[in-house]
């Protein structure tokens, strides 16, 4: 016994000296790669960085505040280490003007994802991390296919209004909406995009569905993390899972072999013409058009797996979270609750539930749910990275740098918002009580790599929260005791769970 605890202890003496040996070897790298190698014209850097981590101890006070106080300190542009990997900070809505439209020809590549390498896959591939001609095929043929099956036409306004009416019969059930409505929300968004991807639908009681959606919930939670494995590699090498990556990488290729891989075979081993519409069939169709005509093409069945899976993963939690801050900012506001259901119950009465050709009636509707998106949704877009050097506001941005843009920065400016963290749908309402909007109002994000289900998400949106008021009174579970609005910081501003009364305006 004794002569094993000392080859234990030795083991781990020999592993803490190597670990040690490498952490001071990384920061002399680090320390080299500051002052040796890195570029002399780019945009000024708010604080010194530590050894190893750069800027990231900085942003223990979270996120959101020390970015919003770096902007305030340093200018809308301006530079970060995370780790040793220079980041640019895009933080005005001019500065992201600039990069993303005016120069997106090289500021809308990806930076490399170490979530993705670490499964074994290019990155380069699907539709949301992929770059390049493969990227533009892959997001056009996506976005024809989606216009086809009617995205914001009403052919699928009605497939939706089904799914509206799934979900505030289960919303009237719920039990305990602390822990079970985003899951909920979450299973109604995604039914949607099933009915788009593999033709159908499915019942929120199918054993196969409600493992899917489990599964993506532990996707999502595992991928807090996933960050740190492309600042730091090395890490995957540890002993044990410490930080959830091989949990997270299974869980992955389970939900890409139980559901993307499983309906293309299916779909292909059904009907070989593909006569079975959804977009499975008519993605396979358009590969093999091209390949017919002899062109070369980048469609194939790991890049329509990609596809499926990245609009799942861009077109749900998104829309899932959106609902559930509608909801909060109308337990916090109820006379917006009150000005709402008034408008739909003269526009369109309790008989029915709203259309799209109601939209145009539904101001102060349609202007509560911009204000929601408005406030509550991002920090930062997806990270762009540079192809190659661009010169933003005077200053360089390196080929492979990583370009974030700071959403806060135009969503909640007081240049553009008078009292820009009060909920108030009035401000997209002109003095004639038409709907407008600033330019700068751009919650999907600007240039080449806005968000591709815009029109898909702005449908699902006003269709359920439309209902969603003229069905119930919101009310909060405890009276006089509403629930926070801070928010959860990750790559979406999450709220905290909390408890909702539905009561049904049917039953009073």
């Amino acid at each position: 016994m004794a002569s094993e605890a000392s080859e234990n202890l030795g083991a781990w003496t020999r592993q803490v000296l190597t670990y040690s040996a490498l952490t001071l070897s990384l920061t002399v790298l680090f320390k080299y790669l500051l002052s040796s190698r890195a570029p002399k014209n780019i945009p000024p850097v708010p604080v010194r960085p530590y050894p190893i981590l750069g800027h990231l101890p900085y942003l223990k006070k979270g996120m959101r505040k020390q970015i919003e106080e770096w902007k305030n300190s340093t200018g809308e542009i301006f530079s970060l280490y995370f780790a040793s990997k220079l980041v640019v900070v895009l933080s005005s809505y001019d500065m992201i003007y600039q990069g993303y439209v005016k120069n997106g020809e090289t500021l809308s590549d990806r930076p490399a994802s170490m979530s993705t390498n670490a499964v074994g896959e290019d990155p380069n591939r699907g539709i949301m991390l992929s770059q390049g001609p493969l990227w533009k095929e892959q997001r056009t043929v996506s976005l024809h296919i989606l216009k086809a099956f009617g995205m914001g036409k009403n052919i699928l306004a009605l497939k939706i209004n089904e799914e509206v009416s799934v979900y505030l019969n289960a919303l009237s059930e719920l039990s305990d909406p602390a822990s079970g409505l985003r899951l909920l929300t979450k299973t109604a968004i995604s039914n949607i995009l099933c009915s788009i991807l593999v033709g159908q639908r499915f019942e929120y009681g199918d054993p196969f569905y409600v493992n899917f959606m489990d599964k993506s919930e532990e996707l999502m939670r595992l991928s807090q993390n996933s960050s740190l494995f492309t600042l730091f590699p090395w890490l995957r090498h540890l002993p044990g899972d410490l930080f959830n990556a091989k949990k997270r990488i299974q869980t992955y290729r389970s939900l890409m072999d139980s559901f993307c891989y499983h309906y293309i075979e299916k779909t292909k081993n059904d009907d070989s013409t593909f006569d079975n519409e959804n977009f499975i069939s008519a993605y396979l169709r358009e590969k093999k058009r091209l390949e017919t005509k002899g062109q070369n093409t980048t469609l194939d069945e790991g890049n329509l797996a990609k596809c499926m899976f990245h609009l799942l993963l861009a077109g749900v939690d998104t829309t899932t979270t959106t609902i559930q801050w509608f909801m909060l900012y109308m337990l916090h506001h109820p006379d917006v609750q009150s000005k709402i259901f008034a408008e739909i119950s003269d526009v369109v009465g309790t008989e029915r539930a709203p259309n799209m050709h109601d939209k145009i009636k539904l101001n102060y509707t349609v202007a509560s749910i911009m204000e929601a998106q408005r406030m509550s949704i991002f920090i930062f877009s997806v990270p762009h990275a540079s192809s190659a050097d661009t010169v933003i506001n005077g200053y360089t941005i390196p080929a492979g740098t990583t370009v974030l843009a700071n959403f806060d920065s135009f969503l909640l400016s007081e240049d553009i918002y008078k009292d820009p963290k009060e909920f108030r749908p009035e401000r997209f309402i002109d003095a004639q009580g038409n709907l407008t909007q600033p330019e700068q109002f751009q919650p999907f994000g600007l240039g080449r790599r806005a968000c591709p289900g815009e029109a898909l998400a702005k449908m699902e949106l006003y269709l359920f929260l439309s209902a969603l008021i003229q069905r119930f009174e919101l009310r909060p579970a405890v009276p006089d005791e509403l629930p926070t609005l801070d928010p959860i910081e990750s790559t979406v501003l999450f709220p905290k769970p909390f408890q909702i009364k539905f009561v049904d305006r049917r039953r009073v």
